[in-house]
């Protein structure tokens, strides 16, 4: 398990999947946000889940997010889009109703970036999120993240177009945190 200050990030679990299913995923609103895509309702247990043990997707690294006080699951962590010839990656982070707005969203991303930039040697880290998405993008640049550019209008969510930022940090820019 990868340990940061507050969370780990560990493999995905079995029992996990129900969890993450509906208070993620059945969360219309939360999971249109989070998505690339238009939400559709999935059957629990159908194989096109967005939940599973394994990712079959290369370059996709599914991680869930558990408090290190007590084990409980609190979340989702991705490195995804990996490119192995540019050494770059994105990160992606999607925590449970009860576990927003309680600092853990900042020790996710420096935990992810432990693993991209320490265990897998990547150069580069983006993190794609809305524009009106403050946590995440306070969680970035708490890690050191810089904004890169903004896809004006660039994501239609909900009957809406909205705005999307770009950030990125660079291995050598990163300011590792103590690792417990």
């Amino acid at each position: 398990m990868l340990r940061g200050g507050k969370v780990g990030l560990r493999a995905r679990h079995a029992e996990d999947i129900p969890v993450l299913h509906g208070e993620l995923h059945d969360d219309v609103a939360n999971a249109s946000r989070a998505g690339g895509r238009a939400w559709r309702p999935i059957t629990p247990g159908s194989p096109t889940l967005p939940f599973a043990e394994d990712d079959p997707e290369p370059g996709r690294v599914p991680f869930s997010v558990v408090e290190l006080a007590g084990g409980t699951l609190i979340g989702v962590a991705t490195l995804w889009g990996t490119d192995t010839h540019h050494r770059s990656a994105h990160l992606g982070v999607g925590l449970l109703p009860s576990a927003r707005g309680k600092g853990y969203g900042t020790d996710v991303v420096a935990a992810l970036c432990h693993y991209g930039f320490a265990v897998r040697g990547l150069h580069r880290l983006q993190i794609d999120t809305l524009a009106d998405n403050t946590a995440m993008l306070r969680s970035a640049e708490r890690n050191g993240f810089a904004r890169e550019a903004v896809l004006r209008s660039s994501s239609w969510v909900l009957g809406e177009f909205l705005d999307e930022v770009l950030l990125g940090l660079l291995a050598e820019d990163w300011q590792p945190a103590a690792r417990g």
